[in-house]
């Protein structure tokens, strides 16, 4: 089965799902690989060239499951073949950076998002970070690289150093504040430039951000020359404050800035 392995970041990425919302959240909440397939589709025709996606369990729940990942891979790889895949190795508490290693071995998907944090909690590189990140990177397997803070960014190049991998071509997301309160805020993105360049890193980058000041951080961010990760994950509501009918009026809205 062949996947979409675009060379560079596309300029809007989904999230549909992620890990703790439900559809009593919000009834467009896709939880079941079908609804994520739908829902991939509709927002690739709005606009997104790739898709971080989340699989649940039959009680809605988030799982690390490689077989719900390789049935959700080749479900949307049939509806929508030139999108970018990317499932995540969220932590969400509950899982470890051996059960984050071991689903992304197991499924080797096109794409996998990793928070490096939750990856390396002890931020002391390890044989075995070594041994992973370059398995993924001979394996290619577009990898971005999730950072919450410059020194996550700071953590990515001692990690490109200790094991000897390329400096260039990376793809990162900064994620702007947390889903449990930190609020968002378009200054916490230039620190996280200033790091790249002071540590010699070419990275495709990109930024999400949660809910009333997700908008002004979309809107800093492409001004600065990134990238968007938009979708019921980070945030439901449009620009205008009003609730989101469903991801890819979300997406449509992102498009505009661009």
């Amino acid at each position: 089965m062949g996947f979409s392995k675009p060379a560079a970041l596309p300029s809007i990425m989904v999230a549909p799902n992620g890990a703790r919302k439900t559809t009593s959240d919000h009834p467009a909440i896709p939880v079941t690989i079908e609804q994520t397939a739908i829902t991939a589709k509709a927002c690739f025709d709005a606009g997104a060239g790739a898709i971080h996606f989340h699989v649940r369990d039959t009680d809605q729940k988030h799982v690390l499951d490689a077989g719900f990942y390789r049935e959700g891979l080749e479900e949307l790889n049939r509806v929508v073949p030139d999108m970018h895949l990317q499932i995540t190795t969220e932590a969400v508490g509950i899982y470890s950076p051996d059960d984050m290693r071991a689903v992304t071995e197991a499924v080797m998907p096109p794409g996998v998002s990793i928070g490096i944090r939750e990856m390396i909690p002890s931020r002391v590189v390890s044989a075995t970070d070594i041994k992973f990140y370059t398995m993924l990177l001979e394996a290619g397997v577009r990898v971005q690289h999730i950072c919450y803070a410059p020194e996550d960014v700071k953590l990515l190049s001692s990690l490109l150093t200790s094991a000897g991998l390329p400096r260039t071509d990376l793809w990162c997301l900064f994620t702007l504040g947390h889903y449990s309160g930190i609020p968002s805020h378009p200054d916490m993105i230039q620190p996280c430039l200033d790091v790249l360049a002071s540590d010699d890193m070419q990275a495709d980058w990109g930024v999400c951000a949660f809910n009333e000041l997700e908008a002004v951080c979309l809107s800093e961010a492409v001004k600065a020359g990134g990238k968007l990760r938009v979708g019921f994950e980070n945030s439901m509501l449009m620009k205008d404050g009003s609730l989101a009918p469903n991801n890819e009026a979300r997406v449509a809205e992102a498009a505009l800035l661009f």
